[in-house]
């Protein structure tokens, strides 16, 4: 068995030939589109959060909107950009967004990717300390926040407080247990997956790595994911990890399926510069008969390594479509591959 969820952008653009017109649509349609694959058996609602764009931005409204039209799905995001976040504020925001879930928030976070304005995070009030990089600043707040969400008391309490106060050092409110298994590091490079496993997190992987080795994507992939579990063995942290790899993966079962992705789609991984001096490479997508599909899917090692795929979305083709695309991947490819 693998656990099978979406993974959204969120886009939204004005056009005519766009079914996702404003912002407005957007987090509606994401709502519409978690109920829609929880009613099909899927297991994962995820979203990404991208800052000063035509997509998904500030997540917990969103995760917290979803918690509470749904029963079971797995709620979560792919990821978050810890460069903007306020630890502590944040950390109140995923309990509350956990408990109003019933408790199936998964939480991705990671240092976030490349932007579209320079440096955005200033323009949040936030600043690396002297001598870090924005990247150190990520993982400095995700520290905090970890800490925050373990239910750990460390703020003094007012000797004359407004209400009464629980005995001894107070914690941040609202607490939701099991929250701190449930979070996730977006690892673009082997070191980052190494350290998220010492740090007690899961993993998610997603299209995209830097290129450490020339060697095909999916093969990066797996040994990451490798050196990740290695790395959380030898951490000695009690329960076992979770990973997840994100896939575009198309099953043509119809016409419509042929008119948006029969021809035309590169189908080899890509390699390029994401950042100055960071060669990366993008890792290919998956578009056949479902027959075929079953057969390449089952030569992707990080797949195969890992316990959770998330399929990345068109959502700007709409809820029906993509409910669609979940379903044909669900009834068609997975139980040939064992993970139906």
């Amino acid at each position: 068995m693998k656990k099978i969820g979406f993974l959204s952008f969120g886009h939204w653009s004005p056009s005519p030939n766009s079914g996702t017109r404003s912002a407005g649509d957007a987090l509606l349609q994401s709502i519409d589109l978690a109920v829609a694959a929880e009613e099909l058996g899927a297991d994962g609602a995820y979203f990404r959060v991208h800052h000063f764009a035509r997509q998904l931005a500030s997540p917990f409204p969103l995760l917290a909107a979803v918690g509470a039209r749904t029963k079971s799905i797995e709620i979560g995001t792919a990821v978050i950009d810890m460069r903007y976040e306020n630890p502590l504020y944040m950390a109140e925001d995923a309990g509350a967004a956990d408990l109003i879930s019933g408790g199936r928030l998964q939480l991705g976070i990671s240092r976030g990717s490349p932007e579209q304005v320079i440096d955005g995070w200033r323009y949040f009030g936030y600043e690396p300390a002297e001598g870090q990089t924005d990247a150190d600043m990520a993982r400095v707040n995700a520290e905090i926040f970890l800490k925050a969400i373990t239910g750990q008391g460390f703020a003094q309490p007012n000797p004359r407080p407004m209400f009464p106060n629980p005995p001894g050092m107070l914690r941040l409110e609202p607490y939701s247990e099991g929250l701190l298994e449930r979070i996730w590091w977006g690892a673009a490079s082997d070191a980052t997956a190494v350290w998220a496993a010492q740090m007690g997190m899961n993993l998610q992987s997603s299209t995209l790595k830097f290129d450490e080795s020339g060697k095909p994507f999916h093969v990066q992939q797996a040994e990451q994911i490798r050196a990740y579990r290695a790395a959380w063995k030898e951490a000695g942290h009690a329960r076992e990890p979770r990973v997840s790899v994100s896939r575009s993966i198309f099953a043509l079962v119809n016409d419509q399926d042929r008119m948006y992705f029969g021809a035309g789609r590169p189908e080899e991984d890509q390699f390029g510069y994401i950042e100055p001096e960071k060669r990366a490479v993008f890792g290919r997508g998956y578009t056949a008969e479902p027959d075929k599909l079953i057969e390449e899917l089952k030569r992707d090692e990080a797949i195969a390594e890992a316990d959770t795929l998330l399929l990345t979305v068109p959502n700007q083709l709409g809820v029906d479509y993509n409910a669609h695309v979940i379903e044909s991947i669900l009834t068609h490819v997975a139980p040939g591959l064992g993970w139906r």
